[in-house]
């Protein structure tokens, strides 16, 4: 059904609009229609179909009731770039729910978990690829979410993870690994000092410059 997806996609679809029949589809489509209706089913669950039993099938409203893998979709539909305003919305997040980790984490980290954090940033230091420099990268955000005690952060986090990587390696291809490990490494020196606050203005100052600062990743 990715055909039905793209036309929505691409606005030959619009929002609230009545899907023909389930045969009608089969037939148009050159498929059965279990196909159909599985494909139905599964574009519901993404978040771009509205099914009403004994009604009719709608396209949904999916920039405001999606999912995460209605954004995957959106992303895919895009041939896997992202745009501006999808940037800007991804950082835009991570400086929230980074805040939050950091919050939660004055909490109750422990001098061994931010030595394990510390193990990560230089990693990225030492790191002779973009690819290896954003896997240390994202193994310390996800150690970071996990010693904040929130069950949800980890996996938040680890739903981003391609998303994210994506980002970073935009990121070292314009201003380098060495960049990337100075901004974690900043991070890692404020909470080994137990400087909480100063570990979210930190994270904050990185995450805006890359949005519309000195460091941006997105014209």
């Amino acid at each position: 059904m990715k055909e039905l997806e793209s036309m929505i996609l691409s606005g030959r679809l619009p929002v609230g609009t009545q899907l023909p029949s389930e045969r009608e589809l089969a037939t148009s489509m050159q498929v059965s229609r279990a196909v159909v209706n599985a494909g139905i089913s599964e574009l519901a669950r993404k978040g771009f179909l509205l099914i009403h039993p004994r009604v009719g099938t709608f396209v949904a409203d999916y920039r405001r009731d999606g999912t995460i893998e209605t954004f995957l979709s959106i992303v895919s539909y895009n041939g896997g770039n992202l745009r501006g305003e999808e940037v800007r919305s991804i950082l835009e997040l991570r400086i929230a729910l980074d805040t939050l980790a950091v919050e939660l984490c004055a909490k109750r980290i422990t001098d061994s978990e931010i030595a394990q954090l510390r193990e990560s940033a230089e990693c990225i230091g030492t790191s002779q690829t973009p690819d290896d420099a954003v896997l240390y990268a994202f193994a310390f955000q996800h150690q970071l979410a996990f010693f904040s005690g929130n069950a949800l952060l980890p996996i938040i986090f680890s739903s981003f993870k391609s998303i994210t990587r994506t980002l970073w390696l935009r990121f070292c291809s314009l201003y380098g690994i060495s960049a990337l490990y100075e901004n974690t490494s900043a991070l890692c020196n404020k909470l080994e000092e137990h400087d909480f606050s100063g570990a979210v203005n930190c994270l904050t100052s990185t995450l805006q410059n890359t949005i519309q600062g000195d460091k941006p990743i997105y014209y």
